[in-house]
């Protein structure tokens, strides 16, 4: 069969170089995958066809001359050579790619009808509590699936609102399909830190996602209305240390409670679409009280404008917590510095990262 395949190619006339190109755009299918190995998602194209094209007649007129020598051949992928092959083209996203992702999501995060006028502090929200189920004896939980995308998880009370978070990144994973949701959360999450006026937090991309069978337990988040033994039990079975907890913390610069997503209400600092070291100033300076009214427990400064939580105030309780606090409270560039270490760190619990997969820094839009 072979021999009489060659024959044929070697009568056939020589394809023209604008054939060949023409042919191999029919031929080579596009596959997208993100850097390491997860499922499959086939059909996607980078590119379009023009109008009118005739790839499909050609490329069928000369497969049909050809035969069965010719399908031969192209199962066995010899006729590379005219830029025909049987072989998908995989698609590897690059750091530019990620960049583009990264300034679509920038472009969505202002909205005045939303809010303080900005979905910053509820995308970095989402990151944080998709990350934040982690347990490093059990190795389960992590930003790695995307779990919260089904019930229970989705469900779970620490994760009210979210929602509105996750519909708002719908338009970027169309737009991207090559991109999973896990990686499109976290690349999220540090685009609003750094388009907030944060701190530049380096990303990794190879997260999978995963079905509901992965989703975690609910309790595993921390509940605001408790204090610091709670926290270390929360955070240790992360893998972090007070420091650490304290840092994290610091992501309350930003943001509001609501009462119809965790009961709680107001903002921690004046300026909550901004981030600042102002939790921790404001932590050390005004003057709290517990709020009268009927929603759960929280406490109010003096122009009953701002809140803190009783796990806020934790933070001033324990001597231990409250060093860090005093240091984070005098020196921004300090918290800014632990921070974007910690809560990379945070993103990248349980992620079982290909090796060699590079460190991206992105670009913000202020740069």
């Amino acid at each position: 069969m072979a021999s009489v395949a060659r024959s044929l190619l070697r009568a056939a006339p020589k394809p023209s170089s604008a054939g060949r190109r023409t042919l191999s755009s029919l031929a080579r299918p596009q596959v997208f995958v993100s850097p390491i190995r997860q499922n499959a998602r086939r059909g996607y194209s980078s590119g379009t066809e023009g109008k009118g094209s005739n790839t499909g007649l050609i490329a069928g007129i000369t497969l049909a001359a050809l035969g069965g020598a010719g399908y031969y051949l192209y199962s066995t992928d010899q006729l590379a050579a005219f830029g025909i092959s049987s072989t998908p083209k995989v698609f590897t996203p690059t750091k530019a790619d990620y960049q583009a992702v990264y300034n679509d999501v920038a472009e969505l995060l202002e909205d005045n009808d939303y809010d303080d006028g900005s979905y910053g502090p509820v995308l970095l929200r989402l990151g944080w509590h998709a990350s934040g189920t982690y347990d490093k004896d059990t190795k389960t939980g992590g930003s790695n699936g995307a779990t919260m995308r089904f019930a229970p998880e989705s469900d779970h009370g620490a994760n009210a609102g979210l929602k509105t978070a996750r519909d708002r990144l719908e338009p970027i994973k169309a737009k991207y399909p090559w991109i999973t949701y896990s990686d499109l959360w976290i690349l999220s999450a540090i685009c609003a830190i750094q388009e907030m006026g944060g701190p530049k937090v380096p990303y990794r991309p190879g997260r999978g996602d995963k079905d509901v069978a992965a989703c975690t337990p609910d309790g595993r988040l921390p509940d605001a209305s408790k204090e610091q033994d709670h926290l270390r039990n929360i955070f240790y079975r992360m893998g972090f240390n007070d420091q650490e907890i304290v840092a994290l913390a610091g992501a309350h610069a930003v943001g509001r409670c609501h009462t119809d997503r965790s009961g709680f209400d107001g903002p921690w600092t004046f300026s909550p679409t901004m981030m600042t070291n102002d939790y921790f100033t404001l932590l050390m300076k005004e003057k709290w009280t517990w709020k009268k009214w009927n929603g759960p427990k929280q406490l109010q400064d003096g122009s009953k404008t701002l809140m803190m939580l009783p796990a806020d105030m934790a933070l001033m309780k324990d001597k231990e917590f409250k060093k860090h606090v005093e240091r984070y409270a005098k020196d921004q560039d300090v918290f800014f510095d632990e921070f974007s270490k910690v809560v990379c760190k945070l993103f990248e619990l349980g992620v079982p990262f290909k090796e060699g997969t590079e460190t991206i820094t992105f670009k913000a839009t202020t740069d």
